[in-house]
């Protein structure tokens, strides 16, 4: 085994040991970007390490080499300048790339989950194979094939044996219109003029060489078209404008599955850094996972305080404001949006909030919870994220929870730590209405 079969060795071991998928979740990077980069442990690969206090020596050679007998002195240590020192650089890190569809399979499977996408269809008209036909086109997508059968076609239908039609004119006494007559009674492709200028090429010492066609049947052979073929050849094809077809695709409708995820994050001065990352732990799998399921996914990411705003994704989990707190008109925007960008009709909808259950006075009775049974959407989910278990003033998640936790369509789940991320993901994705 050489070198390269080893290394290739060393690699798949390394990749059998990929970071867990709920480990990932829970305490990996995840990354600023959509792509999804799993860490995996790859095998350090021996290698030989030389030791620069040991390269002194006796021995000859040009220019200032020790003569025999001469005192050998000490080796002179490295000046430290050299590249490839041992132990100079960090371990390398490689990764496991994964895609949406494949991080929703492995999803599914990790939390017992076996979610299709529901709600909506848009038809969707594309281009498919070339498989249909019109009468003119460019030259390119001309179907030779299609101009060939044809041309073969009409070349075996017009085939016939001249040598046995002309024997049928040497019968006695025969006019151009009985054998014309004959032939056609016995399937014989012949025209009415081939027969006139035969019969006019025949020599008269030829004529009533048979004296009925009984005879000449009985004495003349009617050789097979196959027999002929394979004999002569089938010679040149008949090619005519009106078998010409032109290839161009066909117009495929497909049912087209549509997702929307309306991200909502409380960005005011109560939301510390250890909550905002309990919320992209949370929503940035929700995120991947939908965009595996379904064809067509846009997200749209909406930060409150007071008042709530749209913004970019990279934007989306670092800020933090110095205002107070008053989710519904993050709510407010989102039913805008939704209304004017993505109709219920043509979109699958997915509203997804989070903070730290701290609102204003009466805001989630009087306006938030309104909003929200307002709001047609597959499912509303709320997570209530306090590393330090719930506050006094926390009680938003418990007020959703008590009046719309029976629903079909909304979830509350609730991250204290990175351990409860992937409770909290699968208690949002099995809440999701059937309808």
């Amino acid at each position: 085994m050489g070198l390269r079969e080893d290394f290739e060795r060393y690699r798949e071991v390394g990749e059998k040991r990929r970071q867990d998928l709920a480990e990932f979740i829970q305490y990996g990077d995840l990354g600023q970007g959509d792509d999804i980069h799993i860490p995996i442990k790859i095998v350090s690969l021996p290698e030989f390490a030389y030791d620069r206090l040991d390269m002194g020596g006796v021995g000859q050679g040009q220019g200032g080499t020790p003569e025999p007998g001469d005192p050998v002195g000490q080796p002179q240590p490295s000046d430290g300048d050299g590249e490839g020192e041992a132990g100079e650089e960090g371990s390398d890190h490689e990764y496991y790339e994964m895609d949406p569809e494949e991080f929703a399979q492995e999803l599914d499977e990790r939390l017992g989950l076996d979610l299709e996408p529901k709600g909506k269809q848009v038809e969707t008209e594309e281009e498919g194979e070339l498989t249909d036909r019109t009468r003119t086109g460019p030259d390119s997508t001309l179907d030779v094939e299609r101009l060939f059968k044809q041309g073969l076609k009409r070349k075996l239908a017009m085939e016939f044996d001249e040598e046995y039609v002309r024997e049928l004119l040497r019968v006695e006494g025969i006019t151009p219109e009985e054998a014309f007559r004959y032939a056609r009674t016995n399937h014989i492709p012949v025209s009415k003029a081939w027969i006139d200028d035969a019969m006019g090429a025949i020599p008269d010492a030829e004529r009533g060489r048979w004296r009925s066609i009984e005879t000449m049947e009985a004495n003349v052979e009617c050789e097979p078209l196959s027999q002929r073929i394979r004999r002569e050849g089938i010679g040149h094809i008949p090619f005519r404008r009106e078998d010409e077809r032109y290839r161009y695709p066909e117009v495929v409708t497909r049912p087209q599955h549509n997702v929307v995820v309306i991200n909502i994050r409380d960005v005011s001065g109560s939301m510390r850094e250890d909550k905002r990352e309990l919320v992209e732990r949370t929503f940035t799998p929700l995120d991947w996972y939908l965009t595996g399921k379904y064809d067509t996914a846009e997200f749209v990411y909406i930060a409150h305080d007071a008042s709530a705003w749209e913004v970019e994704r990279e934007d989306f989990f670092g800020i933090r404001s110095g205002g107070g707190t008053k989710i519904s008109s993050a709510y407010e925007l989102a039913a805008e949006i939704l209304e004017e960008r993505y109709p219920w009709r043509e979109w699958n909808r997915y509203v997804f909030a989070a903070g730290d259950s701290e609102n204003s006075s009466n805001d989630t009775e009087e306006r938030v919870i309104p909003l929200m049974e307002g709001i047609e959407a597959n499912l509303h989910a709320y997570v209530e994220t306090q590393p330090s278990g719930s506050a006094i003033n926390a009680t938003h998640a418990e007020e959703v929870q008590r009046r719309l936790g029976d629903r079909e369509n909304v979830a509350v789940a609730y991250v204290s730590g990175p351990d409860d991320v992937t409770g909290a993901i699968y208690e949002i994705l099995s809440t999701e209405d059937e309808e």
